[in-house]
C-alpha cells in the first residue's frame, strides 16, 4: 500500500509542476498581449509617400500623405497608396505580434494551439 500511496505522491508533484508551468505560461502570454497592445508600427507606400501608424490593437492610428502626390487628377492612385500602407501596417504588426506570442509560450502559439495565438 505504501508503494501506491507513493505512486500518487509522484503524480501529484508532477501535477503540482506543470500546475506551475502552466499558470508561468499564463503569465507570459498576459504580459505579451499587454505588450502588443501597446505598441504601435509605421509603414509606408510609394516610396514614403503614403506612411501610416497602426496599433497593435490592429488600430489604424495616423496617416500622413505627402502633398506631393496629391494629384486631383489621379485619386485612384493616392487611394491604392493609402490601401497599401495600412495593409503593410497590419502586417507588420501581426509579424510583431507572432514574434511576441511565440518568445511568450516557447514556441507553443505556433503550433496552432487555441488561446495562444
Amino acid at each position: 500500500m505504501a508503494k501506491g500511496r507513493g505512486r500518487m505522491g509522484g503524480i501529484g508533484g508532477a501535477q503540482s509542476g506543470m500546475l506551475r508551468q502552466l499558470q508561468s505560461l499564463q503569465e507570459n502570454v498576459t504580459k505579451a498581449q499587454e505588450e502588443i497592445a501597446a505598441m504601435t508600427v509605421e509603414a509606408t507606400a510609394g516610396g514614403g509617400a503614403v506612411a501610416v501608424t497602426v496599433t497593435g490593437e490592429r488600430r489604424l492610428q495616423s496617416i500622413v500623405i505627402n502633398p506631393d502626390v496629391v494629384d486631383p487628377d489621379d485619386v485612384e492612385m493616392l487611394q491604392d497608396l493609402v490601401v497599401a500602407a495600412v495593409n503593410q501596417g497590419l502586417e507588420r504588426i501581426d509579424e510583431v505580434a507572432a514574434e511576441k506570442m511565440n518568445a511568450a509560450t516557447g514556441g507553443l502559439a505556433g503550433m496552432g494551439l487555441p488561446g495562444l495565438g
